[in-house]
């Protein structure tokens, strides 16, 4: 599936500015290194272990290094490693769950490569969780087979970044700089030379790179509802948009059907594995409803489940539906869900005897920067992995526990393609002249947090999971707005740059959402409720605004 289609915006959503803050070249510290990598979850870090010894890596990471989605995954990671399965099982799953719009030879690519990606995790010390000696191997929504690997029962992702960290901690070629905000991407006769970033008590630096590998996740923090952490802000979609990247399937935001739904409680995910051990989900009335929508039950893919539960909850007109773990072995609960246990019995919740309130949440961006089979996006110099990106192998929704895997599979691929191409180039570099069209207009103070909670609470009112075109054409008007004041601003905080990612993340999701006229995995209009393939069986793809202007832009 290769039909791609270029969104043409009218003027009102020119992005009035190149780069966030202002900068002098010769007023700035200068820092070099072979290979940049932004961003330090699972692809960050699988990029940096995979480059040799002799070129230097430096790794950014806006907080500290285990803050990152990657740490929070509770599922685990897809990969065919019993006999009863087979890659074409794991294929065929995946893109049906895309609907469509998966790109078959990447699906096969990244199936493949699994086992030996789960086995060199095993290598560098991940303690995954075993059954007579051997991997134990958990079954998942979408999934015909059981090919989940897990770690710690419910905290794949923390045993997993745990090993990775502590190889990447010991790699004398890698350097990593926790607390350091990318700010924008530096783009010189069209290619990405390197990056502005601000430093934790340093202040703003000039990174130059042979190549730079873009892996700073996903954009979760844009809804108020979320299952992501708060570091989650789209900065890396936002700042390659600015450089000139292309984006593609932004109106693609997968809601995980099951986050815990308590007042006072974070919205806590309920992973995607309890229902793969069998949990049921009951209306208010204690009627297990999903027969009645799929055949597969609660085994369906995440689109199905949620929007299942939002007509449930419409139905019944309650503000949740309940997850019922009562009819399931107490022990194998509480040895499998440890970390869910812990954090429900923070509420009073017994998972192995109360039903769990749940309702759906924003979990996974499955739009992002376009890049090829081998990670590549448009820009020369510029490689993207991981959840940032829009690789052709989720489609308009992601099967569960392929994202680590995505990470897995594409940091090594950006890692050899940086590799590869920064050999060929010469060690000695000169700063190359750099044009800012940077006006800024800061009259008046602005109110950040109330822009921000008013911009996440919109998100979830116009751009969840039902949406028609009356709220995202007001969504559109207003996130419009706030642009048209708060991006022409000069921010100077890791809050107001947040913003400024997050409107320019937004309005994008927000005029894809709008131009597709259909209803395809996890985008669902209620006023075109049906797939369209004869006029949408395509990609979505915003133009880079500012490589396509006249605009300097370095």
């Amino acid at each position: 599936m290769e039909k791609s289609h270029v969104l043409l915006y009218p003027c009102s959503m020119a992005f009035p500015q190149r780069y966030l803050v202002r900068f002098h070249p010769k007023h700035t510290p200068h820092v070099f290194t072979d290979i940049l990598v932004v961003g330090g979850g699972i692809a960050g870090l699988r990029s940096a272990l995979s480059v040799p010894d002799d070129l230097r890596v430096l790794v950014i990471t806006k907080d500290k290094i285990a803050q990152s989605n990657s740490s929070y995954a509770q599922g685990g990671i897809a990969g065919v490693l019993s006999p009863e399965d087979r890659f074409e099982n794991h294929v065929e799953d995946t893109i049906v769950a895309g609907a469509g719009l998966c790109d078959r030879s990447i699906v096969e690519m990244v199936i493949c490569e699994a086992p030996e990606q789960i086995n060199n995790l095993v290598s560098i010390g991940t303690n995954f969780d075993l059954d007579e000696g051997h991997i134990a191997l958990g079954k998942e929504g979408g999934h015909s087979h059981h090919r989940i690997v897990h770690a710690l029962g419910d905290s794949t992702g923390h045993e997993v970044m745990r090993a990775i960290i502590d190889r990447a901690r010991e790699a004398k070629n890698v350097e990593i700089w926790e607390k350091t905000f990318t700010l924008d991407l530096i783009t010189h006769e069209g290619r990405c030379v390197g990056a502005l970033v601000h430093r934790h008590r340093r202040g703003k630096l000039l990174v130059w790179a042979k190549q730079i590998i873009i892996a700073s996740g996903g954009v979760g923090m844009v809804y108020r509802e979320t299952t992501n952490p708060p570091v989650a802000t789209g900065d890396g979609m936002a700042a390659a948009y600015r450089a000139g990247a292309k984006l593609r399937d932004m109106e693609f935001m997968q809601f995980h059907p099951t986050v815990l739904y308590v007042a006072g409680s974070s919205r806590f995910l309920i992973s995607e594995a309890v229902r793969g051990e069998g949990a049921y989900l009951l209306d208010k009335n204690g009627h297990r409803f999903m027969p009645d929508e799929d055949p597969r039950g609660e085994l369906a893919p995440r689109d199905v489940v949620a929007q299942a539960i939002v007509r449930t909850m419409d139905k019944t007109q309650h503000p949740n539906v309940y997850l019922d773990l009562s009819h399931i072995d107490p022990e194998k609960v509480m040895m499998r869900f440890p970390g869910i246990a812990k954090v429900c019995m923070n509420f009073g919740l017994d998972i192995r005897t109360d039903r769990i309130p749940v309702r759906p949440g924003a979990h996974y961006m499955v739009g992002g920067i376009e890049v090829d089979g081998m990670g590549k996006t448009n820009i020369p110099g510029l490689w993207g992995a991981g959840e940032v990106t829009s690789s052709g192998l989720h489609g308009a929704n992601r099967l569960a526990s392929n994202s680590l895997l995505e990470g897995l599979v594409y940091g090594k691929l950006c890692a050899d393609g940086a590799v590869s191409e920064a050999r060929k180039m010469s060690d000695r570099f000169e700063v190359p002249p750099i044009k800012l069209n940077i006006k800024p207009d800061n009259e008046g103070e602005l109110d950040i947090s109330d822009v921000t909670n008013s911009l996440r609470s919109l998100m979830v009112r116009y751009m969840g999971i039902v949406r028609n075109e009356e709220g995202l054409a007001e969504a559109e008007r207003t996130v419009g707005f706030w642009c048209r004041y708060a991006l022409r601003r000069e921010f100077q905080t890791r809050e107001g740059w947040e913003l400024a990612n997050l409107l320019t993340v937004a309005r994008l999701m927000i005029f894809s959402a709008r131009q597709r006229t259909e209803s395809r995995g996890t985008h669902f209009r209620r006023d075109y409720p049906k797939k369209d393939d004869a006029n949408w069986l395509r990609h979505l793809v915003c133009p880079p605004t500012f490589a396509e202007s006249k605009l300097p832009h370095g």
